[in-house]
């Protein structure tokens, strides 16, 4: 199929119908709801399922439903209905049921902006509910990647029984960029082994997310943490730019990593050995090509698009073995090229290791451009 203009949030809703999504559930937030206009044209047309609930409670809670039958579904939202969405996603875990979030992302905390952010890291990467699970938890950088990583992941959070997220911030969202559509797959029509069927005559299946007895429960998440090793041996992701000859590596995922491209390609056209590493999957993170950059080169950069969420995941990995530095926008405001390419030549000048922790050292240079 050739490739056509297409605004993120249409893209991966059109993506995830191409995937054979049976049943979306959500509700309207900036900057997520052009693709809650868009399925609630698409899928009807295809006689597949679409209601706009009457919250972001009521939208997990069926998808959740959903689930527990079989169907592909998933859900989409940004922010403040991610944070609303949490209880449902630790219940939808716990019963051990495979759906899609796609949490595009804004500038908070509170009811905050609608500009762009990577503020829910922490939320999705470190938490996504109460207890002890862990979504899979991709970030594109594009709209082509984004399209791909959707369409892929409703099989991957099926082959775990899991939850898969598409984590992209409002950015990529609104963005509009030319796209390759996957093929159109079929509706899936036989009915996984572990699915509720319901009717008379046919064998009794019970999903639930309660177990009172805490020897029972312990084996639950005995099991939900062995599933999850598979994961990591066979779902991290990650891409490089520029590493072979790089004495400086800039570590940053989303839309920080594709600004951060370009401020890479701007200094080593001026002669700076500088790469990218750009995370793609987030839960489970690259450790050992983090590990690898850190025992090679003498300096690393993050950039983020919040406080420095990424930044700690980077330096418990890195524990001291190389120098780390960051730099972020915060509240919805995203980085120039010309901010990141200032940071690497100011560390090409002045390699030496740092005295500090690299987030209080980026508030004092951040909060004069902050206030000018």
């Amino acid at each position: 199929m050739a490739k056509e203009l297409w605004k993120g949030n249409e893209a991966f809703a059109e993506a995830a119908i191409r995937a054979g999504l049976q049943a979306y559930f959500g509700y309207p937030i900036t900057p997520q709801t052009e693709a809650l206009e868009y399925m609630s044209a698409r899928m009807p047309e295809l006689g597949r399922v679409f209601l706009q609930a009457e919250s972001e409670l009521g939208a997990i809670n069926m998808v959740y439903g959903a689930a527990a039958t079989g169907v592909r579904t998933m859900t989409s939202t940004s922010s403040p209905g991610t944070s609303l969405m949490m209880e449902g996603l630790s219940y939808i875990a716990a019963t051990e049921l495979p759906m899609v979030l796609v949490d595009v992302v804004r500038g908070g905390p509170g009811l905050g902006t609608i500009s762009p952010s990577q503020g829910d890291y922490n939320q999705m990467v470190h938490g996504g509910g109460h207890g002890d699970y862990y979504p899979i938890v991709m970030a594109p950088a594009g709209v082509q990647e984004t399209v791909d990583m959707v369409y892929g992941m409703f099989d991957i959070a099926e082959k775990y029984r899991s939850i898969g997220v598409v984590m992209l911030d409002g950015s990529i969202g609104q963005m509009i960029e030319p796209a390759e559509m996957p093929p159109m797959l079929e509706v899936r029509k036989d009915i996984p082994e572990w699915a509720v069927r319901g009717g008379a005559g046919k064998d009794k299946r019970i999903l639930t997310s309660i177990n009172l007895d805490p020897a029972e429960m312990e084996k639950m998440n005995l099991r939900l943490l062995k599933r999850w090793k598979e994961v990591e041996k066979n779902e991290v992701r990650f891409a490089e730019y520029y590493m072979d000859d790089a004495k400086i590596a800039i570590i940053g995922n989303g839309t920080a990593g594709r600004i951060a491209l370009s401020a890479v390609r701007t200094a080593r056209a001026a002669g700076i050995p500088v790469g990218l590493l750009r995370p793609i999957s987030l839960r489970p993170f690259p450790v050992q090509a983090v590990q690898e950059v850190a025992a090679q080169l003498d300096n690393i950069l993050v950039v983020e698009m919040n406080a420095g969420m990424m930044l700690e995941d980077i330096l418990k990995i890195v524990q001291g073995k190389t120098s780390v530095e960051f730099y972020g926008r915060i509240g919805g405001v995203m980085p120039y090229p010309e901010e990141i390419l200032a940071e690497i030549q100011r560390i090409a000048a002045n390699p030496a290791p740092i005295k500090g922790h690299p987030r209080d050292l980026w508030m004092e240079r951040i909060e004069p451009v902050i206030n000018q």
